[in-house]
């Protein structure tokens, strides 16, 4: 169509429409001017934390998913969590300790003892440079072996898969064979490979230290002629030190429920634990990165009742923020944060955050009162009975 087709009127509408558009796109220009490639870059580095965690399978990946999902808000001025994946126990403290770019960590209890051990003079005063935000959950020792072995003292001399070096699975199950005066011949594959290597018979035995369920262990299923080794007096008759594996690591079990390939309904599979703890260096109160840690505490603990829904891992119910790790220094802004709520967690007995809080002072209640009175440790599932009763109480006593 040519111009010449056009009438004024219609030229003078489309001349009309173009001024308004043009008039618009300024407006919105003037309101809102184009960020810059330095804005940009420093607004994603102000606003994001990472996280570094084992592995894929590792439930403390799962738990810095978790963390993401609820805490991520990815405005100029939100916050922004970063997984992201390292090898686990030992290495990840020194990535924290050493590597650029990590804020925190997911790493055992006794970690700090263990490093200190190795180099003296290298991490003396590592409690003071890494330090605990929360405790998140327990760590099951877990030994998966040919249904022929039947105990522990049945892998003298066998193939043992102690998973990746300087894993947190490597270290303690170092500790553990060592205090049981059992020499195995180890090999370090990573999971997966463990478990080919299993089933075709190159080795006895593969262990994991991570929370139940294990997501790689959910391949192995009853036809591949494997079952989970207990850890307890009974399975070891003849060992004395058996006592003094559960002086160092918590009683637990392995269940149905969280194996139902490998352990059968209406039983379960004693074993130790260890305490998973999310941690973070202790960087200057002055430092952007303190400030952004602080920002990440106080909304991680003001949403910790999101973590109880069904949808996330169901190790989200041992998360214990207020517990007290011995040995281990707490980063202040989480202290500080649970200073200002325990008064108010003491005063309403229900909801996620109070529930938090007051299972630290029930957890430091009974750990004195064990080593004060000698009696045994309490199971998991005594804990959360008696944690229960307690709440219980709280509430009748709130209701006078």
């Amino acid at each position: 169509m040519h111009i010449s087709s056009f009438t004024t009127g219609s030229l003078s509408t489309l001349f009309y429409s173009m001024i308004v558009t043009v008039g618009l796109l300024t407006q919105v220009q003037a309101q809102k001017p184009l960020v810059t490639y330095e804005e940009k870059r420093r607004q994603a580095n102000d606003i994001a934390v990472s996280i570094v965690v084992s592995g894929l399978s590792c439930t403390c990946a799962r738990f810095a998913e978790d963390i993401r999902n609820v805490v991520n808000d990815l405005r100029s001025d939100g916050l922004r969590v970063l997984p992201v994946l390292g090898v686990g126990g030992l290495q990840n403290l020194n990535d924290v300790l050493f590597l650029k770019g990590i804020d925190m960590g997911v790493v055992d209890e006794d970690n700090l003892q263990l490093l200190k051990k190795r180099d003296p003079r290298l991490y003396a005063n590592i409690e003071q440079q890494v330090q605990y935000i929360t405790k998140l959950y327990n760590s099951e020792f877990h030994v998966v072996a040919h249904n022929d072995i039947k105990s522990y003292e049945d892998l003298r001399g066998k193939k043992v898969n102690f998973n990746l070096k300087d894993s947190q699975t490597e270290v303690t199950a170092e500790i553990i064979f060592k205090m049981l005066n059992i020499d195995v011949e180890r090999s370090n594959y990573d999971n997966d490979e463990a478990i080919m290597r299993l089933r075709n018979g190159e080795i006895s035995a593969m262990i994991i230290l991570t929370g139940a369920p294990q997501a790689a262990l959910g391949k192995l299923v009853k036809e591949d002629g494997v079952h989970f080794l207990p850890l307890d007096e009974q399975s070891l008759p003849g060992n004395n030190n058996v006592a003094a594996v559960f002086n160092n690591y918590l009683p637990s079990k392995l269940t149905h429920d969280e194996y139902p390939a490998l352990v059968p309904e209406g039983t379960s599979v004693p074993t130790i634990g260890n305490r998973a703890l999310l941690v973070t260096y202790a960087w200057p109160e002055t430092s952007p990165r303190y400030h952004r840690l602080t920002k990440f505490v106080r909304e991680f603990f003001g949403k910790i009742d999101q973590f109880q829904e069904g949808s996330r891992h169901p190790k989200w119910r041992e998360i214990n923020v207020a517990a007290e790790i011995p040995g281990w220094t707490r980063f202040k802004p989480a202290a500080d944060w649970i200073a200002e709520n325990r008064k108010s967690a003491v005063a309403q007995s229900n909801g996620g955050v109070q529930s938090a809080i007051l299972k630290g002072i029930l957890e430091q209640y009974l750990a004195e009162y064990t080593a004060s009175t000698g009696q045994k440790t309490l199971s998991d599932s005594e804990r959360e009975m008696l944690f229960s009763k307690f709440q219980q109480f709280l509430a009748t006593q709130n209701r006078q």
